[in-house]
């Protein structure tokens, strides 16, 4: 199973060019419906796969969380999918997916993996309103394989939320000031329900306005509206929409992608752009500076966003 994430380091290339590469597995063949689905987890935040070693009980633990392993030293919380999804099943999964978001480290219970499959993210769309509705939101984006599967790409974001609680603490968005006088609007892309509120949040805080999309294909075609727009009233894009927050992991168009095509724009040339992203590695930062992020900001961390925006609208305010 190693050979399954063997140099993901070098998939790094694979930024800028609209790709992604995901670990395909299951939760098990459903004793219901006798359905069993294939779902896909981006390898970025795969940081090894395994069988299940022993897992530590404990009482007064949140449902779907079996309870803990000790990974080097390191206790990390395990997540059972297939009875988060609902999925009832005869055997017990035997497969743990290690996996990194934002500095977090989680393990998933599944029933198997099968493969890395490469895929280009316009051929990966958002799900149609039936099926997202049926997987309770959980299901971000959808594709196609050739040999006829459907992927679901699984908001891992969401599922971290309902188990744990992860990003929704009211006390995350402590210290955070309004900017007062302020007349700054910012755009951003997430494909996240979770993330996206999570950002309407701290907008809100600061009291910033704001234009909600959510993903990159979404928020470029906001933004040529908006070009478009200020073009025929003699203004230009930057009177519309001053700071530009994008995600990178997005069906139909990644942030790669999209800040590249503003960044080649001449119409949003004075705009920046951050990139927020539970792709927190040194090498994703690098590669979002690489293709023309003014910064880049972990997600799930309000404060230091936050703090960004301060500094950016302090400097336009100052250019004015």
């Amino acid at each position: 199973m190693s050979n399954f994430i063997k140099s993901v380091d070098d998939r790094t290339r694979l930024a800028g060019t609209n790709r992604l590469e995901v670990l395909l597995f299951s939760l098990g063949k459903d004793v219901r419906t006798g359905r069993e689905e294939t779902y896909g987890v981006n390898v970025f935040k795969v940081r090894e796969v395994m069988l299940v070693p022993e897992i530590t009980h404990a009482p007064d633990m949140p449902a779907s969380v079996e309870g803990m392993v000790s990974l080097r030293g390191n206790m990390i919380p395990v997540i059972n999918l297939p009875d988060f999804c609902g999925i009832q099943t005869e055997e017990k999964p035997s497969i743990l997916i290690v996996t990194e978001y934002n500095k977090h480290v989680q393990g998933f219970l599944v029933h198997g993996v099968d493969t890395i499959e490469r895929l280009a993210w316009e051929d990966v769309k958002v799900p149609p309103p039936m099926m997202a509705q049926q997987h309770g939101g959980l299901v971000t984006a959808v594709t196609e394989l050739k040999d006829g599967r459907l992927v679901m790409i699984m908001d891992v974001e969401m599922v971290l939320s309902q188990t744990s609680g992860f990003g929704q603490g009211s006390d995350l968005f402590e210290g955070i000031s309004r900017i007062e006088g302020n007349d700054v609007t910012l755009l951003f892309a997430d494909d996240s329900a979770v993330a996206r509120d999570q950002i309407i949040r701290t907008l809100d805080h600061m009291g910033m306005k704001y234009i909600s999309t959510s993903n990159g294909a979404e928020a470029w075609d906001k933004l040529k509206e908006i070009a478009e727009r200020a073009s025929a009233t003699d203004h230009k894009a930057s009177d519309f929409v001053q700071i530009i927050l994008t995600d990178v992991e997005m069906p139909e168009m990644d942030g790669y992608v999209l800040t590249k095509k503003i960044k080649e724009d001449g119409r949003f040339g004075d705009i920046p752009i951050i990139m927020h992203s539970s792709l927190s590695a040194d090498a994703n930062m690098a590669l979002g500076k690489g293709v023309g992020a003014d910064a880049y900001v972990p997600k799930f961390e309000p404060t230091e966003l936050s703090a960004k925006l301060h500094e950016m609208v302090s400097d336009i305010n100052g250019q004015k």
